[in-house]
């Protein structure tokens, strides 16, 4: 996915985790044109198309949502459409009605920035959403992006729903036993990683450090407090998600990122996961 697009030719900087074909869809929190909160889960059992779009008050997302919801009625039946952008409920649910929009689930990213950050499509500059579409199977794995480098350009709305057809057709991609992408619960009493194993998880994750063998440590320099502060609050986002909250030093410019494990009183996998979710971020 490009870290990069351009809004009729100026530079935007995409920020969130990096995605691509044939990993896992990160579950998000997004909010219901109800104020009710949504999220991946809402949609198993079906292939997912997820659009994503700055605001509904341009030409091109009304012309987007508009398009997705009839194309999305000659549909098969195990298909959902997705909607997602950070316009105000409110607004959507007005824009949904006005024109009779049915076959897209419309939810908006305005409160958590959720989808955003883990998609890979939050617009820094602007704080919108990029313009894409995403396919997502049955299982969960993500089997086609398609991210508009222009933001005032519309999506390919053939090329992805061919995908579609396809994804629809053909099982969904095996499920992986890979390193897990997402935190488990802990409770008092959960052992900590035997002696070592810390160490030989440590060598892939670049720039963390074992201290007093019971934390991993990282520090992440920015141009400013601004940017250190912002990188923050995505990891913020992140862990809240994850239920697994580590200690966030600010100074100046420096962020140092410090996890551990308290319920186990040292190190588990749940702080590595964490590690490489934080990584994915950039930084």
């Amino acid at each position: 996915m490009p870290g990069k697009i351009t809004f009729k030719g100026n530079p935007l900087t995409l920020v969130g985790r990096a995605l691509k074909e044939g990993m896992k869809a990160p579950d998000f929190r997004a909010v219901t044109q109800d104020l009710k909160e949504a999220c991946l889960a809402d949609f198993s059992g079906k292939t997912k198309i997820i659009t994503s779009f700055p605001s509904l008050d341009t030409p091109v997302c009304d012309l987007q949502v508009k398009e997705f919801n009839k194309r999305a009625a000659g549909l098969s039946s195990e298909a959902a459409v997705i909607g997602i952008s950070k316009d105000l409920p409110f607004a959507q649910k007005r824009f949904c009605e006005t024109f009779d929009i049915k076959n897209v689930g419309v939810l908006s990213d305005y409160k958590f920035s959720s989808f955003g950050i883990n998609y890979g499509l939050l617009i820094k500059e602007l704080n919108l959403l990029a313009r894409s579409v995403f396919i997502v199977d049955k299982n969960d794995f993500i089997r086609y992006i398609q991210v508009i480098g222009e933001v005032s350009g519309p999506p390919d709305y053939n090329a992805a729903l061919l995908k579609l057809e396809e994804v629809i057709k053909n099982p969904p991609l095996p499920v992986k036993e890979d390193a897990p992408s997402k935190c488990k619960p802990c409770e008092a009493g959960e052992p900590p990683l035997p002696d070592g194993a810390a160490e030989k998880l440590l060598v892939k994750y670049r720039g963390w450090e074992l201290v007093e063998g019971k934390k991993i440590v990282k520090e992440f320099k920015f141009k400013d407090f601004i940017e250190a502060k912002y990188f923050l609050d995505l990891i913020s986002v992140i862990a809240e998600e994850q239920g697994h909250h580590p200690t966030l030093t600010l100074i100046y410019n420096k962020l140092k990122v410090t996890l551990t494990t308290h319920a186990a009183g040292g190190l588990t996998q749940n702080d590595f996961i964490m590690a490489g979710l934080i990584d994915s971020l950039g930084g």
